[in-house]
């Protein structure tokens, strides 16, 4: 598994007008090809009016799905300029759609290249990016006269505080990066004078807004 990768945060879209034409860019989070293709078929049933409805996805751990659609526009100035924005800014695990509406003037190769690349930039910009961080998650209960005290120090840390439950004693769930654990527990042990109990959590991956 990755120990950290980018990825967009949330299905969105956006859209610009560019010489009379509209652009809608969609981007979703995809985990497989079947997704992908499914969500670019969802695009295409709901802008069937559209004049173009072109694509780019790219999917897999190491990036080994990768496919990019014109669909009708020149070729090389859709699809692949699409892909070429997922690339360059790292995403993993995303797919985006760019619906056109021609509008009546050409933009020539160049022109199109610039639409599609900078229509995929803002759906991206309006969805958002996360770092997905691959995490030790870990239970640390303490006394309640320990709450404002760990409270603060784990606010203030590289750590990530995920939730506190209050039961008999208090129950932090904090997430450390995979092969951290050690040094978490010793800097809790210190902070506590060693009145901490802890528990495994197993791992996973934990995102952060970028």
């Amino acid at each position: 598994m990755l120990s950290n990768y980018y990825t967009v945060k949330r299905e969105d879209f956006d859209e610009k007008i560019i010489h009379k034409s509209r652009f809608i860019g969609y981007v979703k989070r995809v985990e497989t090809e079947a997704e992908a293709q499914a969500f670019v078929q969802e695009i295409k049933k709901k802008h069937h009016d559209a004049t173009h409805n072109c694509s780019a996805y790219m999917a897999g751990e190491h990036n080994q799905i990768q496919k990019a659609n014109d669909d009708g526009e020149p070729s090389g100035t859709a699809g692949v300029p699409i892909l070429e924005v997922l690339k360059k800014q790292d995403l993993k695990d995303t797919a985006v759609v760019v619906t056109r509406y021609f509008g009546g003037i050409k933009l020539g190769a160049g022109g199109l290249i610039r639409a599609y690349s900078s229509t995929t930039s803002l759906a991206i910009q309006t969805a958002g990016v996360v770092q997905r961080r691959l995490m030790q998650g870990i239970s640390v209960t303490v006394d309640y006269s320990l709450i404002g005290k760990l409270e603060n120090e784990l606010r203030h840390s590289d750590y990530i505080l995920d939730s506190t439950n209050y039961l008999e004693k208090v129950e932090f769930i904090v997430y450390v990066p995979d092969g951290n654990d050690e040094d978490f527990r010793t800097w809790m042990v210190n902070l506590t004078s060693d009145q901490v109990v802890f528990a495994n959590k197993g791992t996973a991956y934990v995102e952060v807004d970028v």
